[in-house]
């Protein structure tokens, strides 16, 4: 729209004259005559484009003309066409002219625009009888809306020397004109176009727009043209709602108590003005060449106002808290408050979006993940903090918060904190910039960081626990992640990339044996979690060597404290040698495990370590008092059970010692135990626990061994089975799995056989169900027992005993399966009159005898010792030699003989274990078949029993059967034994005790024996 400017009168000739600064050019269109125009003074006066373009014009028409009183002048002009008035309109744009030649030019430049969005079409119209072709424009809302602004805001002395009919034969013929003149621009890239039809031809450029045919065929075109022209697309003249931020200054701090410099009331803060900020929700449309323009309701016809104030109805149904916004006075626009605004982002624009009200959010507001960052201070007195630090040394930290989780992302001042402090809701105000955080995440994380620095000042540091819970982004106190942590040493490796990043160390010379791969990352592992003084878990396949990376830890340790000494002493350093070795040498380290592995863990110092020092404490005539201390002061590593660390738990806490080393630690996943207490309570700098099944039967075994090694990191049971072992084992919560993982994978290193590194170093496995029929005398037996439990469930009476008949009933049928005799304990025999009385056995003895043909040996394990007895008079019987039988009863001495004869050439062609007593840390590669006689629930605790034989050291292939009555109880203890390999390896059942608590139907149900049992 031209300026109020254009509504200036037109000047007669015989004005006086006046100091101007615009061409004295003027113009006015006579309908069917052409553009006059004339000038004030001589044509020498114009500026050179308008005089190169009027060049050869001859100013000698008198036309009338009427000025701003009313009077009627003659002013001498020249008639130019339509072609040759728009080059003149065209030359006047680089130089000062009148209003009305600007007028003029406005309606050329509207027409262009809608030319050249195509919104013309064809016409044939009959003019004081003459045919005509022309184009015209589509009489789009867009196009009335336009026409109608441009008629009724012209210029009144354009309307007193013509009136709106002047101004629309002008637009007409402009349409015309440009229309022509498009299609003439458009041959250097589209070609001449040849039309056949002498219709089209005369719509061309350069041709006459008379008629071409005869009238008949043009009325035909006539009425064709003008319903194509009824049927055209409406223009995209939609509603359209645009956001702005509020307007207010942006005063620089020394400012802003000046600017509030009435005393009247109290100044504002920052916050308080941001919160009382109106966002404005423009009312737009599009125009014909597609910007977006704000409506402005006076230039509106009534059908456009009706279909505008129709589309804002709907808005508002669409979208209710539109509602609650203050009106405008001089638009349609809304002006929103902050959490209106919010609103809008978060769920209106979508909403409005899918009514077909687009909304256009301002580009200037900033989408920002608002991170935490933890920071180390500064020690005291200045200084960085140290590249390496442990535990200890950690708990002194500060937060920060940034707007983002790039390195180059801003960090919030104390200053910008403050300012956040008063704001809520999703868009805030920053440093003079709205930004938006979902779920007020960066008001809340403000917050946070605030009151953590309030509580810095008044309560002691967090404690380890906390501490990695927060850089893992597992603590429920964050409201945003940490995604940043800067001068915490280690804990920067985790929260970088979720693990450590151990550095590699040379293997120690003294160590007799060439680690594998596997076993020298391993190592790696050892001595990075030992340089930190934190706790780990090696939780690697039973058989992959972790006594071995624990001895090569071990010795590495010593060989670098050792040659620091020599370094220091050859470097003629003066202090007390005592005082020197006591610095740089470990103290020594105390092993406790099973007694079953006390034999095993010394032989295999003596093997790979010869040179390290290492004692006993175990047996009857175990030190005690001075001698234990002169021990202990002269050996690296002493070794001990779980029993005696509870008994002498006082002597062996006088001093702290430089490493505890747990081996089987599911043997204390029970922390009420009374060793557990105890070796918990041993001071330590340092805590390894060993296990091949860091959970047994339940998450809180996992929780137990990690507390062993770094207490508080997973925190209290009660919070570990709400936060964790709950969702994982009942809901199999992957994003509480996630967790869990987060928070111990830098503390756990688990290798299995399975991994690709590792299975080229084995052999293959096999794994076989054997199933076995009960005899007639076993199914006799299983009913009894059945229908004595269902009389015993029945009765009232025994209902405070049902647990124990429960369990009592499922021991017995574990029993009858295996063998009548196991069951009664009447020393019958195993096989009568050449029958044998259990499936089983039968099967068993099968199998046995094949492996002792084959020149093979075997590993029979059994829950039950009392069957491994009768199992094991019965074969030494069958195979005319002593078949020796593992279990808990044997000392450490007997025990130790009974593996080394197995393990040598000669040994027996089997051996029988139970599995509490043969199922952990024995080394039983000479057996490459592996018999489970009977099952029990946990397949951890089987697995553990095959990796006697199938582990590191094993050249043959392994045979694994499992054998199962069918038909039976054991049927239905494998089936739950394969789903508990499904839960990503976590067992989720607590070992027989849920039996007892289903209904009688599901016992019923579970124990009951089908048919297919009996063989006969």
């Amino acid at each position: 729209m031209p300026s109020d400017s254009l509504r200036s009168g037109l000047t007669p000739p015989d004005s006086a004259p006046t100091t101007r600064t615009v061409a004295p050019l003027h113009a006015l269109w006579r309908p069917g005559v052409g553009m006059a125009m004339w000038v004030e003074g001589d044509t020498a006066d114009l500026p050179a484009p308008l005089r190169d373009a009027l060049t050869g014009r001859r100013f000698r028409s008198d036309i009338p003309v009427i000025d701003d009183a009313g009077h009627r002048q003659f002013v001498r002009a020249a008639t130019l066409g339509v072609a040759s008035a728009v080059a003149v309109l065209d030359a006047s744009r680089s130089v000062p002219v009148c209003g009305d030649v600007r007028w003029y030019r406005y309606l050329l430049d509207g027409v262009r625009t809608f030319v050249a969005s195509g919104a013309v079409a064809p016409s044939v119209m009959q003019i004081a009888g003459e045919w005509l072709l022309r184009w015209v424009a589509i009489p789009t809302p867009s196009w009335r809306s336009w026409h109608a602004v441009a008629v009724g805001s012209a210029p009144d002395a354009l309307l007193h020397n013509g009136s709106d009919a002047a101004l629309d034969d002008f637009i007409a013929e402009l349409v015309d004109h440009e229309s022509r003149a498009a299609l003439g621009r458009s041959t250097a890239r589209l070609g001449q176009p040849r039309p056949a039809s002498p219709v089209v031809r005369a719509l061309l450029p350069g041709t006459d727009s008379g008629a071409p045919c005869s009238p008949e065929r043009l009325a035909a075109a006539a009425g064709g043209w003008s319903r194509w022209n009824s049927g055209a697309p409406r223009d995209d003249r939609s509603l359209i709602l645009r956001l702005h931020e509020p307007e207010y200054d942006d005063l620089a701090e020394s400012q802003w108590d000046d600017a509030w410099d009435d005393d009247s009331f109290g100044m504002p803060t920052r916050a308080e003005v941001a919160a009382d900020a109106r966002w404005r929700l423009q009312v737009c449309r599009r125009s014909i060449d597609g910007q977006v323009e704000p409506v402005a309701p006076h230039r509106l016809d009534a059908h456009e106002l009706d279909e505008l104030t129709t589309a804002l109805a709907t808005a508002v149904r669409e979208f209710p808290e539109l509602g609650r916004a203050d009106p405008d006075r001089g638009s349609l626009d809304f002006l929103l408050p902050t959490e209106v605004a919010e609103e809008l982002f978060t769920t209106g624009a979508a909403a409005l979006g899918a009514a077909g009200i687009p909304v256009l959010l301002p580009r200037t507001i900033a989408e920002v993940r608002p991170g935490l960052t933890l920071r180390a201070l500064a020690p005291p007195g200045g200084g960085a903090p140290a590249a390496m630090v442990g535990l200890r040394e950690i708990r002194e930290f500060e937060w920060r918060l940034a707007l983002g989780d790039s390195t180059d992302a801003i960090t919030l001042t104390d200053a910008d904190l403050d300012e956040l402090s008063g704001q809520k809701g999703d868009l805030v105000r920053v440093r003079g910039v709205w930004v938006r955080a979902e779920g007020a995440a960066l008001s809340r994380a403000a917050a946070f960081v605030t009151a953590q620095r309030a509580l810095a000042s008044s309560e002691p540091p967090a404690d380890f626990g906390e501490l990695f819970g927060l850089v893992t982004g597992q603590s429920d106190k964050l409201p945003v992640p940490v995604t940043r942590v800067e001068g915490l040493s280690w804990l920067d490796d985790v929260a970088d990339g979720g693990s450590l990043r151990p550095e590699p160390v040379t293997p120690p010379a003294v160590l007799e044996a060439d680690l594998r791969p596997y076993q020298q990352r391993g190592l790696d592992w050892l001595v990075h979690l030992s340089t930190l003084g934190v706790g780990g878990v090696l939780a690697d396949d039973m058989g992959l060597g972790k006594t071995l990376q624990v001895i090569a830890l071990e010795c590495h340790e010593r060989t670098v404290a050792g040659a620091d000494l020599d370094g220091a002493e050859s470097g003629g350093a003066e202090s007390d040698g005592a005082e020197s070795d006591a610095a740089a040498k470990p103290g020594p380290t105390l092993v406790v495990c099973p007694m079953s592995l006390v034999g095993n863990w010394a032989r295999e110092f003596a093997r790979f370590a010869p040179t390290l020092r290492v004692a006993i404490h175990h047996g009857p005539s175990r030190s005690a008092g001075a001698a234990f201390t002169a021990i202990r002061d002269a050996a690296d590593v002493i070794v001990t059970t779980f029993a005696i660390a509870a008994r002498d738990h006082e002597m062996l806490s006088v001093r702290p010692w430089h490493r505890i080393v747990v081996d089987e630690a599911q043997h204390v996943k029970n922390v009420n135990t009374i060793a557990a207490k105890a070796i918990r309570s041993i001071p330590a700098a340092r805590r390894l626990a060993l296990t091949g099944t860091p959970v047994e039967n339940r998450l809180e075994d996992l929780r137990a061994v990690i507390d062993l090694v770094n207490p508080g990191l997973l925190g209290s049971a009660s919070v570990f089975r709400a936060r964790y072992a709950e969702p994982i084992e009942r809901d199999r919560d992957p994003a509480a799995l996630r967790r869990l993982s987060a928070i111990t994978r830098p503390f756990i290193l688990r290798r299995e056989k399975t991994d690709p590194a590792i299975a080229a170093d084995l052999p293959e496995k096999a794994d076989f169900a054997v199933r076995a029929n009960l005899t007639v005398e076993q199914a006799a037996l299983y009913r009894a027992i059945i229908d004595e439990l269902m009389v015993a469930l029945r009765d009232k009476q025994q209902r405070t005993l049902r647990r124990r008949n429960v369990l009592a009933a499922l021991t017995r049928l574990k029993q009858v399966c295996n063998h009548p005799a196991h069951y009664l304990a009447d020393g019958t025999e195993l096989v009568r009159d050449g029958e044998h009385r259990s499936g089983k056995v039968e099967l068993l003895a099968d199998i046995v005898s094949t492996v002792a043909d084959e020149g093979d040996r075997a590993l029979v394990f059994t829950q039950f010792a009392a069957f491994g007895e009768l199992l094991s008079a019965w074969l030494s019987e069958q195979f005319g030699t002593q078949i020796p039988l593992l279990h808990g009863g044997l000392g450490r001495t007997e025990r130790d003989r009974l593996v080394a004869d197995f393990q040598s050439e000669s040994g027996p062609p089997l051996m029988l274990a139970t599995l509490k007593a043969g199922g952990t840390g024995l080394n039983l590669t000479a057996a490459n078949h592996v018999v489970h006689v009977d099952r029990w629930w946990n397949p951890a605790v089987e697995d553990q029993a095959t990796d006697r034989a199938y582990r590191i050291g094993q050249n043959q292939k392994v045979s694994v059967y499992r054998f199962v009555c069918v038909g039976t109880i054991e049927e239905r203890i494998d089936d739950m034994i394969a789903k508990k390999r499904e839960l990503s390896r976590l067992t989720v059942a607590a070992g027989e005790n849920w039996v007892s608590d289903l209904a009688d139907d599901e016992l019923f149900e579970l124990f009951r024996l089908r048919d297919e049992a009996v063989s006969e």
